[in-house]
This record gives structure tokens, sequence and C-alpha cells, in this order.
């Protein structure tokens, strides 16, 4: 049976889900993460919830069937039924490793307590993070053990391709295949993400247990 990182995996790859109009309901990783996965004219929904209530509550939803799994009926009923949080709809993004080491001077955080690593540990297993001056990458294994990356760029030192840098020096640190989840309206982090090589493959609902 085919898996959550199993479709990850082969969309990494650049192999997606069939573009039929349907929706995958296949079982979560792990408890931390349920939610649901977008591409093209077709939607994966992870959760241990059962899937006839998945089918029939997107069958009710008012709207056009390819859009349901996105809706905002159908993501606030699914929200209700697990007592889940939510924060937005991202993006989905990867890239592949990079070869090399970074040019960036990277000092990386020890300390278990910094803000940063703290706050990374509430959607991610095995954070670690890095310093540069002017701003924090950081990288962990969030939705189904995928390697997921996230930065941060102080307001002082914008517009100057920081970003763009930290997200290439991320590529370079991964041994294998690096996601991200950018909102779509961060207009200038999903530039900088794409011009590191990062592809946009999907987008994303990601539902957090309290």
């Amino acid at each position: 049976m085919e898996t959550l990182r199993d479709i990850l995996d082969a969309a990494a790859r650049g192999v997606f889900p069939p573009p039929d109009g349907r929706t995958t309901v296949v079982a979560q990783a792990s408890h931390r993460d349920a939610g649901v996965l977008a591409f093209t004219a077709h939607a994966v929904v992870f959760t241990d919830e059962d899937p006839r209530w998945v089918y029939d509550t997107l069958a009710a939803v008012p709207c056009d069937a390819l859009a349901a799994p996105m809706n905002a009926r159908f993501l606030a009923a699914f929200l209700e039924r697990t007592g889940r949080t939510s924060e937005t709809i991202d993006a989905m993004l990867v890239g592949s490793p990079l070869p090399g080491e970074p040019v960036l001077p990277l000092q990386e955080i020890t300390d278990g307590e910094h803000p940063r690593i703290v706050y990374a540990r509430r959607r991610r297993g095995e954070v670690r993070a890095w310093t540069t001056e002017g701003g924090v990458l950081v990288l962990g294994r969030g939705i189904a053990g995928r390697l997921e990356v996230s930065v941060e760029v102080d307001d002082g030192v914008r517009h100057r391709g920081l970003g763009r840098a930290l997200v290439t020096a991320a590529r370079q640190l991964a041994p294998e295949p690096l996601w991200a989840q950018v909102a779509p309206g961060n207009a200038r982090s999903m530039r900088a993400f794409q011009a590191a090589g990062y592809r946009p493959v999907g987008s994303e609902a990601l539902l957090i247990a309290g």
C-alpha cells in the first residue's frame, strides 16, 4: 500500500499522483501531522480518521470537486473533527541536494533552548540550526519524516540576497531532497527559493496536534 512518504518521495523525483480529479486518503505517518496535499488535479488527505468520513465530507462541500479538499469548509470540518489547529495553506517546494560546502560562514547553534529551535520543534523532529550574520537556517524532519528547511532574515539586511544564499546553503547541507513550505503571499520568500533552484510541486494545509 502506498504511504504518505512514498507519495512525497515520488513528487520529489517529479512523479506525481495521476491528474484524475480524485482524492487519495492515506494514514498519518505520525500523530503530530495530519492535513491535505494538493497536486495538479489530485489531492492527498493524510489522516487517521475514517476515509468514508473524508469522502462524505468532501462530497458535501458546495464547490467544484477539484477545489473541495482545500476549501475552507472542508478544512474547518477537518479541524473540528480532529481537534487540531492550522495556520495557513502553504506552497510546497522541493530542492535536490547540491555538492560542495556552503559559501556562507555558518555556525551551528548548540543551545537547544534557542528560540528558533524551540519554535521549529513544534513542527519538526531532529532539528538543527545555524546562524550567520543577519540570518538563521533551520533543518528538521517534518511531514512523514521528509527533510524540511526554514530561514529567517533580519529586517536590517533584507533585499541583499541573504535569503537566497541561506536556502542555497541548505541544499548543500542536505543529504536528500529538501522541502520548503512557503506562504503564497510571501512573494519575496517564493522568489528566493525559486532563484535557489527549488521547484513548486503543490500546496499543503497542515493540521497540527494541540
